[in-house]
């Protein structure tokens, strides 16, 4: 009887215990508490709002119709051919699109992306949402920067730019912005600061007029500073986006989607044994010696079916594989750009990033039948290699899409050991959380507004 009354203590204490750490692991700060009161005691600084890939909604410029991500019929059948951008094949420039960006993607399918941080910034934060042509409103200045986020990153950059210097000669009294960037949004920003709206990518000397001066705070959300090997399985498999799949030859025609691929320097693929293969991402050679994107048989078979005439259907597909060829060598001069140190600049950024969710950082190719297969999963491997540590070789923490080597630019493996990029990092912050939901992350929106309001 004293044993069951002992055994019933121990089970009274131990549920007590583990309800006392349930509610201390649910605490939640009250930002309303927090900073409602501070609100309108600083400066108001103009602070304005960056969107990741596919972050913003597109529509026709002339119907309005929205194209990107339009509505539930579009969601659930649409294979989004529509978004592909047109090709000059004289000069292989994209041409002028008919779609454009107009409003900030808010949620889709229940997850929200940015509708809740704009909340977070207006309810608590004492922000006001303003369009750069329309009169300025109480409080403080709030912009959100929608752009195409298919265009070439320099494209965006040179759009932000004007976009700046447009809010700053509407708030005269004030020589700086504050800017929060989600994703390659942060990639834009950071161009943007090293070389304002010159491109610097058709020559090998990387020298521009910096703008970092402009800048008051550079918070950096998820940014692949150093790329991601999921663009390469992209440009394989196609992207996935909501059960439904975006064709490889659709992200052929998108300048921004190459400018996410790993770094040259990142040992990105490996065999089945573990063995790291030297293969460059930015190399046209290694896509066609392998038959994948747009030299992939099936890609193109796919491809010539959209033509009635074979002669016209022959020309576009020798336009997009030359695109894609000049595509990969800007890609790869945008990111030895953004690597080399500049005299002058001093500007540091502050990142924030997750690190709890095991992300995909290296691709194991798997050859089967005298066939190489991409595989970015450690259980999509069908023949493993006694030993071998796949879950410890392919994935690093991260936030599910951007690993923490790539959000802090330090390479995890690298064929140049005495490579480094020059991102200047003023400190991280690290939380668990998933890529797409970092923006309504309790703890990121808490310590942004510290920032922005001290």
């Amino acid at each position: 009887m004293t044993n069951l009354i002992h055994h019933a203590k121990l089970i009274t204490v131990s549920l007590a215990l583990i309800f006392l750490v349930a509610c201390q692991n649910n605490k939640r700060p009250d930002l309303g508490r927090l900073y409602l009161d501070h609100a309108t005691d600083f400066s108001n600084t103009p602070l304005i709002v960056i969107h990741g890939t596919m972050g913003s909604k597109l529509r026709h410029k002339e119907t309005h119709e929205e194209m990107w991500i339009g509505n539930l019929k579009k969601l659930a059948f649409s294979n989004y051919r529509d978004l592909a951008l047109e090709i000059n094949p004289a000069t292989l420039n994209n041409l002028n699109s008919e779609l454009e960006a107009f409003e900030i993607l808010d949620s889709v399918s229940g997850v929200n992306f940015y509708e809740n941080l704009i909340q977070v910034l207006t309810e608590v934060g004492g922000y006001q949402l303003n369009k750069v042509h329309e009169p300025i409103q109480p409080g403080r200045p709030l912009y959100l920067f929608n752009y195409d986020w298919r265009q070439d990153n320099v494209v965006s950059a040179q759009k932000l730019s004007q976009f700046i210097d447009d809010i700053l000669i509407k708030h005269p009294s004030h020589q700086k912005v504050d800017v929060v960037a989600h994703s390659m949004g942060g990639l834009i920003a950071r161009y943007y600061m090293r070389y304002g709206d010159k491109d610097v990518l058709d020559g090998n000397i990387f020298t521009g007029k910096t703008t970092a001066n402009k800048i008051r705070h550079a918070i950096f959300l998820g940014t692949p500073n150093l790329g991601s090997v999921l663009t390469v399985n992209r440009f394989i498999n196609g992207f996935n986006f909501n059960l439904r799949t975006i064709p490889i030859d659709v992200l052929a025609t998108m300048p921004s989607i190459y400018q996410l691929l790993p770094y040259g320097q990142h040992a990105w693929l490996f065999n089945t044994h573990g063995q790291a293969i030297p293969l460059d991402a930015y190399s046209p050679k290694m896509w066609q010696d392998n038959q994948w994107a747009v030299y992939d048989p099936i890609v193109q078979e796919n491809f010539r079916k959209q033509f009635d005439d074979p002669a016209l259907a022959d020309t576009a597909l020798t336009t997009l594989i030359t695109f894609f060829n000049k595509q990969l060598e800007r890609a790869r001069r945008f990111a030895w750009a953004l690597s080399v140190e500049l005299k002058g600049q001093q500007h540091e950024f502050i990142v924030f990033g997750g690190d709890c969710n095991m992300t995909t950082n290296k691709l194991v190719i798997e050859n089967i039948d005298g066939q190489n297969h991409i595989r970015y999963k450690p259980q999509q491997i069908t023949h493993p290699v006694p030993n071998i540590d796949y879950r410890n070789l392919m994935l690093s923490p991260g936030d599910g899409q951007v690993t923490k080597s790539s959000l802090l630019a330090r390479f995890e493996t690298q064929f140049s050991p005495n490579f480094e990029p020059a991102v200047p990092i003023k400190y991280p912050i690290f939380l668990c959380e998933n890529h797409l939901k970092l923006t309504r992350n309790l703890n990121f929106q808490d310590n942004l507004l510290h920032i922005l309001l001290q």
